[in-house]
């Protein structure tokens, strides 16, 4: 038995997607803020936070953090979006997922891993000093 997807519903989901893409905070914040769910998430499992992440939008990221988003939250492939933000070396979104509770080790490969593949020596203290 399956539902046929509202087509307003797969409207409005695109476009909160591409939001995040785009880094744009304040419009996230308040679709959330609206009912969105702060870990709605598409097709491949990526979340909201990941795709800002993967994008390198650190306010989009807090601000979606601040709404409840699971910082360690893995897509369907296992990645997180801290070892996404390492892979693409993009260290104010690194910070931004640090601070809102992000674990290092989470995730296949974790952000520890990818560091370590890529020799991101001042990423790996960050996260073995924590």
């Amino acid at each position: 038995m399956s539902e046929t997807p509202d087509p307003e519903v797969v409207e409005l989901a695109s476009k909160v997607f591409d939001l995040a893409r785009t880094g744009d905070a304040a419009a996230l914040a308040a679709y959330v803020d609206a009912g969105v769910p702060a870990n709605l998430t598409n097709d491949r499992g990526d979340t909201l936070v990941m795709l800002a992440a993967y994008h390198g939008h650190a306010a989009a990221v807090t601000a979606l953090l601040e709404r409840g988003a699971d910082a360690d939250r893995a897509n369907d492939r296992g990645q997180t979006p801290l070892a996404g933000a390492v892979f693409k070396g993009e260290d104010a979104v690194v910070h931004a997922l640090l601070a809102g509770g992000a674990n290092p080790e989470s995730g296949t490969p974790s952000a520890l891993d990818t560091a370590r593949m890529f020799g991101k020596t001042e990423l790996l203290e960050l996260f073995t000093t924590r």
